[in-house]
């Protein structure tokens, strides 16, 4: 879909550049039909690097989506400008009243802390109850993944003994799944997170189905009846530079971090990274798009509230 975001956003020169179709506002707004709406809760730090690789993601195929972004107004971002929050987000207050054919809500580096402890703890309680009855699916990244599951499940998180920071296997569970539709037997994932979900705690709730796995990296993918809430454990959206990003922050910090896994060519850190996720990330956003969005939503998109 070409995805309809506003004008000056950074990510329209970066997507262009690598001939990904963006259709700015001006345009969009001279065809006559619906575009999906997709709302985008961004509580990762880096929100412009964020920001490139969903709209990457949910780009390029033949209908619009219309992208919406919003932070939470009880956090203040210290690694975003003020003028670029004002610019292209709005707040939770702002939306309320709105319905989407679709949600993103994305992981964010608080993971260590109790959910309770998080500062907008109570504003993403508030927004995670408000996409039962307004958003037709809602997705689910990383911690935003482990935040979900808590909230509507009450499935706990786990510190696991070191970081897991990595590029990962993983294999389909449920064969039938149409997210993974197409999906090879083999696929990798990047994963950076200090904590873990329980396979079999999810087990234990009737409503999920945990659809993929790895064996290194645990529980990746769970979903509810007819895709209302889909979680991702780990970071498909992921640039190739990311955990390197990542892995020279932790060693400029002092923190001494391990080299993250199947990710430099033979674990030399002083080669480039090797990119071999993205054909399967793009087909897992464009699965979610088509067959959890755009085929089920109603195109009354009011009407979200009824079902």
């Amino acid at each position: 879909m070409p995805i309809k975001i506003p004008n000056e956003l950074p990510a329209v020169k970066i997507l262009e550049d690598e001939n990904i179709f963006v259709m700015t506002e001006t345009r969009a707004i001279t065809q006559d039909i619906r575009p999906l709406k997709i709302l985008v809760l961004n509580l990762m730090p880096t929100k412009v690097d964020t920001e490139t690789q969903l709209s990457r993601l949910l780009g390029n195929t033949p209908l619009q989506v219309e992208i919406e972004l919003i932070h939470t107004s009880t956090h203040k971002s210290k690694n975003t400008s003020e003028e670029h929050l004002l610019a292209f987000y709005r707040e939770f207050s702002d939306v309320r009243d709105n319905y989407y054919d679709g949600m993103i809500i994305t992981g964010a580096p608080v993971e260590k802390m109790e959910f309770e402890e998080v500062e907008y703890w109570e504003e993403l309680s508030e927004i995670m109850e408000w996409t039962k009855t307004h958003v037709h699916s809602t997705l689910h990244i990383c911690w935003g993944a482990q935040a979900g599951l808590y909230y509507h499940y009450g499935i706990k998180k786990h510190l696991m003994e070191e970081k897991l920071s990595g590029v990962y296997a993983h294999t389909v569970d449920y064969k039938r799944s149409i997210l993974f539709r197409g999906f090879d037997d083999v696929f990798y994932v990047p994963h950076s997170r200090y904590t873990t979900v329980l396979r079999e705690d999810i087990e234990r709730v009737s409503e999920l189905r945990v659809l993929a796995s790895s064996e290194r990296a645990g529980v990746y993918a769970v979903i509810t009846p007819k895709g209302k809430q889909v979680f991702l454990t780990g970071h498909s959206e992921y640039d190739a530079d990311t955990l390197e990003k990542e892995y020279l922050r932790d060693k400029k910090l002092g923190i001494s971090p391990a080299v993250p896994e199947n990710y430099y060519p033979g674990d030399d850190d002083t080669k480039p990274p090797m990119l071999t996720w993205r054909g399967h990330a793009t087909l897992l956003f464009t699965n979610w798009l088509n067959y959890f969005v755009y085929q089920t939503t109603p195109y009354d998109i009011d009407k979200i509230k009824e079902q």
